[in-house]
């Protein structure tokens, strides 16, 4: 048996754009309700396109109901209160999706203090998120967890270490989750982005870059979305987008240039990677 989202209520974080946006619109075609979280807001836009507003507006399109709960995913008092917020607006809880992340170019030379916020955002706030909608997971009879982790978990890229450090500690933080709650219906995976995704943090963090064999973030909303369907024993698991493309022919590319693929990277990388140039800038350094 899978696990039927018709009806559920579910909270995707860093959901203004991106491949948020596009995950929690998959979650509303499947039937349930979304709650929304991200700083930006039409009252209070970012400088990267999109707004909880407009993803809220597309699953109100797909026939469900969505809410906005705007927070700073920075601030783990904001993170309890999301959480506090969903489950007071629906009265339940059933499915978290830790989506957002920030990453801030820089190797040893990145200010302690932006490291400080990329950790805050993409490592504590996942994991106050958990330990807050576990007793609601568990109260609707076992839920679902889904981590959205990078391929920079596993392999040293040039201007990307404290982004990559926290992907692994998320990866970590799944399985130790997923052995944690597994006596309570709750399965916890990890979804890994290994293929280039057009979303709007990407895409200004490379300027320049050709993109014809990015994929639109519908693609990978699909694998987060089959991922979230598999029933209660499916769980622990760290899947790539290549490898779940590969195994279960899903995902299907939309890109403009079909790109070839090997073997999905699954394990961290060991040994002396060159030591070569980033294509990474901050857009609004």
């Amino acid at each position: 048996m899978t696990y039927d989202l018709a009806g559920k209520v579910a909270l995707v974080t860093g959901a203004s754009r991106g491949v948020g946006a596009a995950i929690a619109v998959a979650l509303a075609e499947a039937g349930a309700d979304v709650a929304c979280a991200a700083r930006s807001t039409a009252d209070a836009p970012q400088r990267t396109p999109g707004t909880l507003d407009e993803t809220v507006a597309r699953i109100e399109a797909a026939g469900r109901s969505g809410l906005a709960v705007p927070t700073n995913l920075a601030k783990p008092d904001e993170v309890e209160a999301m959480v506090a917020t969903t489950v007071d607006h629906f009265g339940r809880l059933d499915v978290l999706v830790n989506n957002a992340a920030v990453t801030f170019v820089g190797d040893l030379d990145i200010p302690l203090k932006r490291h400080e916020i990329l950790m805050a955002i993409n490592l504590t706030a996942p994991l106050v998120a958990c330990h807050a909608a576990a007793p609601h997971l568990k109260a609707a009879g076992g839920g679902r967890i889904l981590n959205v982790s990078s391929v920079a978990a596993l392999l040293p890229i040039p201007g990307l270490m404290s982004y990559g450090i926290s992907k692994i500690g998320l990866e970590h933080l799944t399985v130790d989750l997923a052995r944690i709650l597994q006596s309570d219906g709750v399965a916890v995976n990890c979804f890994r982005i290994d293929l280039a995704v057009a979303s709007e943090g990407f895409i200004a963090n490379t300027p320049g870059v050709d993109r014809s064999t990015w994929e639109p973030c519908e693609v990978a909303a699909e694998g987060v979305l089959w991922m979230l369907q598999q029933q209660s024993s499916y769980s622990g698991r760290r899947e790539s987008m290549v490898g779940l493309r590969q195994r279960e022919g899903i995902m299907a590319s939309r890109a403009e240039v079909a790109s070839p693929q090997g073997a999905p990277t699954s394990e961290l990388f060991d040994g002396l990677a060159p030591d070569t140039g980033t294509v990474f800038q901050d857009p609004y350094a």
